[in-house]
C-alpha cells in the first residue's frame, strides 16, 4: 500500500482498511454471497443504504446463474412480518438463503433482531435444513450480534474509523461512521462485480485497489472544481436541500441526506429526499441535487423541471454530459462508464465517494467563519434521527 490515492486523508485510511481485511474471512463471505439465490439485507442508517446499493447491482443482472433476488424486511413483497415469520416461506422459494448484515458497531437494533429472529428458527428446525446462512461486516467482531452471525455463518471484520478522539480536522477522519460506510460500500460493490464476471474471491482487493487509483484523483478533481466551490456556497446560505433520484441512486442520496441534514440541521436548514412523505415544496433558492446514470430518467428529468421553474437551483450527477438531466441542471457532474445494459456499475458508488467531501468542506468552512461544529453535536442530531 504505497503512497496516497487522495489529498482527502480520509478517502486513504478508507483504502487501507479494505486492503488489511483478512482474505480467508473475505473468501468465506464471497462464496457464501456468490452460492445464495436470496439475499436478505440487514442494518440501519447508512450502513443498511450502502448494503441495498451495492446488491441493488447485482439484483438488476440479466446473466441468469448470477442473478439473486435481494429483499430487505420493509420490502412490501417480504413475506412476514419478521426474519421468523418469512424464513419458513424462504426456505420454501429459495435453495440458499443468505441474512446479510452491514453494522459498524454491532450493536443496532434492527440487525440484531433479524439474526436472532433466524437463529431462533434455525434451533426450531434442528438441523433439519441447510439453506439458510448469515453473514456480517462489521468493525465490532465481540458484538453480541457478531456472535450469533459467527455460530450461523461469517463475519468479516472491516476497521473503521475506531476509538479516535473528537476532531474539527474532519478531512482526516471523515465524519462519524464515513469511514466503515463508505469503505462497505465499495468492497461489497467490488464483490457483485466480482461474482457477475465469475471472479475467485483473491480478486476482489485486487478491484478494490485498481478503483481507489481512478477514485482518489477523480475525488480530487471534482473536490477542487468550480462546480464543487458553487456547491459550498449554496449550503452555506440559508436554504434547505432536496436530493432525488430512483433505484439504486434513492440509497445513495438517502446515504448522502443523513450526512447533510447533521451539518444543515445545526444551522437550521432541512434535507429532504425527493418525495418523501414530509417534503415540502421548495422555494427559491433551494439546491436540489439530482443523481441518474442515464440522465433521462422521467421521473427525475421532471423533477429538475419542476425545481428549476420555481426558481431552485440544480446540481446534477450523470453518466453524461449530453443528458436531458444535465443539460437542464444549474450545476452538474459527469461520471461517465462504460457498461452494457444488466451489468454492475460503478457509477453509483463512485457518486456516494464524490459527494461525500460535501459534509466534511462545509464543516471546515463553518469552522474557519468561527462556527465550529464538534462532533458531539453531529452525534446528537444523529442519535435523535436514525
Amino acid at each position: 500500500m504505497a503512497g496516497k490515492v487522495s489529498g482527502l486523508e480520509y478517502v486513504n485510511r478508507i483504502r487501507d482498511n479494505l486492503l488489511r481485511i483478512r482474505k480467508n474471512q473475505l473468501e468465506s463471505l464471497y462464496d457464501e454471497l456468490k452460492s445464495a439465490n436470496c439475499v436478505v439485507c440487514g442494518g440501519s442508517g447508512r450502513s443498511l443504504y450502502s448494503l441495498n446499493a451495492a446488491m441493488s447491482q447485482i439484483a438488476l443482472s440479466q446473466i441468469g446463474w448470477r442473478n439473486k433476488v435481494v429483499l430487505t424486511p420493509d420490502d412490501p413483497g417480504f413475506p412476514g412480518k419478521n426474519m421468523h415469520e418469512a424464513a419458513a416461506e424462504l426456505e420454501r422459494r429459495y435453495k440458499k438463503t443468505l441474512l446479510l448484515i452491514n453494522s459498524g458497531s454491532g450493536l443496532s437494533d434492527d440487525p440484531f433482531a433479524l439474526a436472532q429472529d433466524l437463529e431462533a428458527y434455525l434451533e426450531e428446525k434442528k438441523g433439519r435444513t441447510s439453506k439458510f446462512s448469515m453473514g456480517l461486516v462489521t468493525s465490532n467482531p465481540t458484538s453480541p450480534l457478531a456472535k450469533i452471525v459467527q455460530r450461523n455463518g461469517n463475519v468479516l471484520q472491516l476497521k473503521g474509523r475506531g476509538k479516535a478522539t473528537p476532531s474539527f480536522e474532519y478531512s482526516k477522519i471523515g465524519i462519524m461512521g464515513d469511514l466503515f460506510e463508505l469503505g462497505t460500500l465499495l468492497l461489497l460493490s467490488m464483490m457483485t462485480e466480482a461474482i457477475f464476471r465469475n471472479l475467485q474471491a483473491n480478486r476482489v482487493l485486487d478491484l478494490c485497489e485498481q478503483e481507489f487509483e481512478r477514485l482518489g484523483p477523480m475525488i480530487d478533481e471534482h473536490v477542487e472544481s468550480e462546480t464543487y466551490r458553487g456547491l459550498l456556497d449554496l449550503l452555506e446560505a440559508r436554504a434547505n436541500v432536496f436530493l432525488g433520484g430512483k433505484g439504486t441512486a434513492n440509497e445513495i442520496v438517502k446515504m448522502i441526506a443523513v450526512r447533510l441534514f447533521h451539518i444543515k440541521g445545526f444551522l437550521g436548514d432541512n434535507v429532504y429526499v425527493a418525495r418523501g412523505v414530509n417534503t415540502p415544496h421548495p422555494r427559491a433558492g433551494d439546491l436540489e441535487v439530482l443523481i441518474s446514470f442515464s440522465g433521462e430518467t422521467k421521473p427525475v428529468v421532471g423533477w429538475c423541471d419542476i425545481f428549476r421553474k420555481l426558481n431552485g437551483i440544480v446540481l446534477s450527477i450523470t453518466g453524461s454530459a449530453e443528458s436531458t438531466l444535465a443539460k437542464k441542471s444549474n450545476l452538474h457532474i459527469s461520471l461517465e462508464e462504460e457498461t452494457k445494459m444488466g451489468q454492475p456499475r460503478r457509477f453509483y458508488m463512485r457518486s456516494a465517494y464524490i459527494l461525500s467531501p460535501l459534509t466534511v468542506r462545509l464543516a471546515e468552512r463553518l469552522s474557519e467563519r468561527g462556527l465550529k461544529l464538534p462532533e458531539y453535536i453531529i452525534k446528537w442530531y444523529h442519535s435523535v434521527t436514525q
